[in-house]
């Protein structure tokens, strides 16, 4: 695949997105993602985030400030520490994003480009399945959410190995992602896999339509929900109580705000709202109370 070819099939990005930071790991999609931002004149400017988690990390970096020489655009490096703990892999990538939006703001730039391909949202999709995501969950990755932009998600993992090839390039290539011990790794080389063939046919595709149908239906109904009970101050609790109760849970998602309350706190909080008890705990040490006839939250109240 040549890049004329790859930038074709680009989304989220407007003529207007530039200087861009590019999310560069020196992976394959990374890469494309890096040398096809330069074709298409986006002014980038190169990110590499090390999380120190693996040895010899620092030759990653090596790697993508030596392609970011050989395009003459900036480069940066980015060291973050992430401690040791549960949900490694979900504290890392916001450590990452973190970072890549310090660079952006630093550098005046209009957007953040990372290069999450199809196969990645196929692979979110099974991943929020297993969670027991909702409707939300299952729409995985929006192309576009502010200023951060996957401009790849229409594209697949063996195109940009290909452009790779194509350009000479010699990706950086991660041995944690062949540990099947982490849940994505396993969907994306035995689950994912064995679906395709049980079903004879490949799903990375069939599962990224779903997501983008999904995630188009679940962002109409949030703003059915935002504009039938309107979270901004005083949140009347008989007025929730007298909405659908699918509008009803995502008004109470929406108010609550993250980190993402599960549905039996929801439910919860719900019954706080019609009277039938006075009080819940809900994530991230906050508690939900009713108060003359409004909904009131007090965050930090619980530790933990």
């Amino acid at each position: 695949m040549l890049l004329e070819e790859l930038a074709r099939r680009l989304v989220g990005l407007a003529t207007t997105d530039r200087p861009a930071v590019v999310g560069c790991s020196g992976g394959p999609d990374s890469l494309a993602l890096l040398h096809v931002a330069h074709h298409q004149a986006l002014d980038p400017v190169v990110v590499h985030v090390d999380h120190g988690l693996r040895p010899g990390s620092d030759a990653d970096t090596e790697t993508v400030a030596d392609q970011a020489g050989r395009l003459g655009v900036p480069f940066v490096a980015e060291t973050v520490r992430v401690p040791a703990g549960p949900n490694l892999e979900a504290r890392a990538r916001d450590a990452r994003y973190a970072a890549l939006e310090r660079v952006r703001r630093q550098r005046g730039a209009a957007v953040t480009l990372v290069g999450h391909t199809a196969d990645d949202q196929a692979e979110t999709v099974l991943l929020n399945l297993l969670r027991g995501s909702a409707a939300a969950g299952l729409g995985a990755m929006p192309a576009r959410r502010g200023v951060l932009v996957r401009p790849l998600l229409g594209v697949r993992r063996a195109d940009t190995e290909a452009v790779c090839a194509a350009l000479g390039l010699v990706p950086v290539r991660d041995p944690t992602n062949d540990d099947r011990a982490v849940r994505r790794n396993w969907i994306r080389h035995e689950v994912l896999p064995l679906l395709s063939d049980g079903a004879r046919r490949d799903l990375v595709p069939v599962l990224a339509r779903q997501a983008e149908v999904l995630r188009a239906e679940s962002e109409y109904l949030d703003e059915l929900a935002d504009a039938a009970w309107p979270a901004d101050g005083s949140v009347a609790a008989a007025a929730l109580g007298r909405l659908p109760r699918v509008l009803a849970r995502r008004a109470v998602r929406r108010w609550l705000g993250p980190p993402p309350p599960s549905l039996a706190e929801v439910e919860r909080v719900l019954a706080v709202a019609a009277g039938e008890c006075r009080a819940t705990e809900v994530a991230g040490g906050r508690r939900v109370e009713r108060r003359q006839g409004q909904l009131c939250v007090d965050r930090g109240t619980v530790s933990g």
